[in-house]
């Protein structure tokens, strides 16, 4: 038979993607808002280049006793899932993180809002989360090229598993976070978000000088690139995690739900400003001595 061409699942858009799964959240009798349609990302998106936007400020956590980069290790040494059946591992907080920075630009509302608003979801009597999707999902799918197949029906099996896997992923995604995350990640994809409210503003400026003319001129299809580089600038510069852990995380979720060159540009906006934060910094210093 003649060879089929289709694409994994890994190749999906992650903008098609992330879309899909935060759509899905409408879909399920648990969730009690609806977001807003997509053409709305229009309007919202100018926050992602908005140092002006205004931003309701809520209270601050905690810094524990040990310091993020001690959290960090402690988490890269745990298992994907906990004792408890719920997703342990950084990444995982990542990944709520970005999800909730993207849906907040989409409604027009404030991440830490919107976070808190889904923590306190209701759950309807009778749904039920299996926890069985925890394991089968994959924080390390990325993105490629299509897959060539022999057969219509490697072709055929290929889809099949595409759309599985996309079920499991729009059934975690969806579910009430304290089904999905140990309580630890909860707080520190809280942390994440305050960070990035907290740096808002300044980053909006650094994103403006690294991000290329492409991204800036249509931000209402770069939400989640822009996002990401939020993200990662704040757990940079707010957290203090080792900027090499922060970079190659920012890569991988560009890998995972972006498309094209996003990986690399995502790559060398966070290396310049790495580089421009040391320049600022030796500069203080030198300023220091001179004082």
């Amino acid at each position: 038979m003649e060879a089929a061409s289709v694409l994994s699942s890994s190749s999906t858009s992650a903008f098609s993607l992330s879309h899909m799964l935060l759509s899905s959240y409408t879909s399920k009798p648990h969730v009690r808002f609806i977001f807003n349609s997509l053409s709305k990302c229009t309007a919202a998106s100018p926050l992602l280049f908005s140092s002006n936007h205004s931003v309701q400020r809520f209270s601050l956590l905690r810094p524990s006793a040990l310091t993020f980069e001690e959290t960090v290790d402690t988490f890269s040494v745990q298992p994907k899932i906990d004792k408890s059946g719920r997703f342990c591992s950084p990444r995982a907080a990542r990944e709520l993180a970005l999800m909730t920075i993207y849906a907040a630009c989409l409604e027009g509302s404030d991440p830490i809002r919107f976070f808190e608003k889904r923590l306190n979801i209701r759950r309807e009597p009778g749904y039920e989360f299996d926890k069985e999707w925890l394991m089968k999902y994959n924080h390390m799918s990325f993105g490629g090229p299509p897959v060539k197949t022999e057969t219509v029906e490697e072709a055929d099996e290929l889809l099949k598993a595409d759309a599985n896997d996309s079920e499991i992923e729009a059934e975690v995604l969806s579910a009430p976070p304290k089904l999905v995350y140990s309580k630890l990640i909860l707080r520190f994809t809280r942390k994440l978000l305050v960070a990035v409210e907290e740096k808002w503003d300044s980053h909006v400026l650094v994103i403006n000088k690294v991000a290329p003319d492409n991204w800036k001129n249509e931000p209402a299809g770069r939400i989640l690139e822009l996002s990401i580089l939020h993200l990662a600038m704040s757990e940079i510069s707010v957290l203090g995690t080792r900027h090499q852990i922060v970079i190659n995380e920012a890569v991988d979720l560009a890998k995972r739900f972006c498309d094209g060159s996003a990986p690399r540009i995502v790559n060398g906006c966070l290396r310049t400003f790495v580089k421009d934060l040391e320049i600022a910094k030796d500069a203080r210093v030198n300023q220091s001595l001179f004082t």
